[in-house]
């Protein structure tokens, strides 16, 4: 039976959502996508809802940094040494997966990132895990590294595509907070491609070595942390394989979450998925131990949803304390504390991170989109109508009486607000059933009233109701719907 993951991508590449890259080569490889028109608009949608809703609302500057940085950033930052994954090579074969991820798919177990090789080894000896492929034994398993090395110029100096976005806002932070008049605390952002070698990327978006990541870094005083006044929001907290559900206050009062500063960031998370329409039963905040936690962080929350997968983390949340700029301090050899202007102390920033991956976000929502309509025949995803990447297609009934010319002015005239299609070729009924299928939420239909009252059918994707507008009051009705 086909399971959700197949559906979704089959969709994808029937209606250009994504496909895998160079496709048409032989020598192509896995792990990378290319956005096709409705993907690419889903991805800007969502990007557009998180510049409003997190970056905007709180004041946050954001940049555009560089996707190449040199080797002395990423030994400042610590992924040379530490940026790694566990390699199994088989004997025989030379199939190469990961430990953690091979072991816990055939025990149907959680196995922490941070093993060692030994602890690797003996689980694989433990549970008589054989290469899947010839079904030889595997050896020792190995460090890989997950950066991307490259050559620069003539000389081939040594640098790397960035494997997170965040080392520029670190390296930049010192000219950010002298131009920017901003004081602690005050957050940068900044989206953009980063770069993993993954050693087995799989489930099309989900494990890539190209993708798309929106991150914040907030920089703040350690001594002003529990300064942020909380709400009363309540969040579903998973904490040792039990979830309890309360409210931010209440979980800093029992020191769930360290500080008020992170609370509050984890509030506002919540409160952007669900503009983006996931509802709260499908998320959760799932604190990691410290044998999961990345190495630079101090606590982390995952923020996942529940797919079909599983539960799917879409942003990590790190407290990295001083880590980052006491590391490019140390190698750069520059002072990069300033001074609180709420304290009148020089202090060296600690940072609290949001880092989404956005591809991840935007699977997510076309699988919790995905809808089966049976009874009319159809496949639709139900994008609330602001993030759908078509918001309204305008058709004529036939391609003849004039209907196309008034259908092509609706359209020129909404195309300058909305994001518009127009289509005249094949059956009204097959021009709905692809626009269901790429989730636009509205469908103008010109037909022979049209001609007579200068009225226009307005289709509704969710019900199927049709309900008759002036063209005159076509734009005022739509800017209503965009919700």
């Amino acid at each position: 039976m086909e399971n959700k993951l197949d559906k979704i991508m089959d969709v994808a590449l029937k209606r250009g959502f994504f496909w895998p890259s160079a496709e048409n080569y032989s020598d192509k490889q896995a792990g990378f996508f290319d956005y096709g028109p409705n993907g690419r608009a889903l991805k800007e949608n969502i990007i557009r809802i998180w510049r409003k809703e997190l970056v905007n609302k709180e004041g946050m500057i954001e940049i555009d940094g560089c996707q190449i940085l040199p080797k002395s950033v990423f030994v400042a930052s610590g992924h040379l040494t530490s940026f790694n994954d566990p390699l199994i090579t088989c004997k025989k074969c030379k199939f190469k997966i990961r430990a953690d991820q091979l072991i816990q798919e055939r025990t149907k177990k959680e196995v922490p990132e941070k093993l060692s090789m030994d602890e690797y080894d003996k689980l694989i000896k433990k549970n008589k895990i054989k290469c899947p492929k010839c079904k030889s034994e595997f050896s020792k398993t190995g460090i890989w590294n997950l950066m991307f090395p490259l050559g620069i110029g003539t000389e081939r100096k040594e640098a790397y595509l960035r494997g997170e976005s965040c080392q520029s806002i670190f390296t930049s932070f010192p000219r950010i907070f002298k131009t920017s008049r901003k004081n602690l605390p005050f957050g940068i952002a900044q989206t953009g491609k980063v770069f993993r070698n993954e050693i087995s990327p799989r489930q099309n978006l989900l494990r890539t070595r190209e993708f798309n990541q929106a991150e914040i870094e907030v920089f703040f005083n350690p001594e002003t942390e529990n300064d942020f006044k909380l709400k009363e929001t309540k969040l579903n907290f998973h904490i040792k394989n039990k979830v309890q559900r309360i409210s931010v206050k209440e979980a800093v009062k029992k020191k769930i979450i360290i500080s008020n500063l992170i609370a509050h960031y984890l509030v506002l998370l919540k409160e952007f998925h669900e503009k983006l329409g996931i509802s709260e039963k499908e998320m959760r905040f799932r604190k990691l131990e410290d044998k999961d936690k990345p190495f630079y962080s101090k606590e982390t929350w995952d923020f996942e949803v529940l797919t079909s997968t599983g539960w799917l983390e879409l942003v990590a949340c790190n407290h990295r304390s001083d880590y980052d700029l006491k590391g490019h301090g140390r190698i750069s050899k520059q002072k990069l504390d300033v001074v609180d202007e709420k304290t009148g102390k020089r202090v060296l920033p600690n940072v609290f991170e949001l880092s989404a991956g956005i591809d991840r976000i935007l699977y997510a929502l076309l699988e919790l989109n995905y809808k089966e309509d049976k009874k009319n025949e159809r496949t639709l995803f139900s994008f609330k109508p602001k993030l759908a990447p078509v918001f309204v297609a305008i058709f004529p009934l036939v391609n003849k009486e004039g209907m196309p010319k008034v259908a092509k002015e609706i359209f020129n005239q909404l195309n300058e607000e909305f994001d518009c299609f127009y289509d005249e070729s094949g059956s009204i009924g097959r021009r709905y059933r692809r626009q269901d299928e790429i989730g636009t939420p509205f469908c103008i239909t010109v037909d022979g009233q049209t001609l007579k009252d200068k009225t226009v059918t307005l289709r509704f994707r969710d019900d199927l109701k049709q309900i008759r507008v002036k063209i005159t009051d076509l734009a005022k009705k739509l800017k209503d719907l965009k919700i």
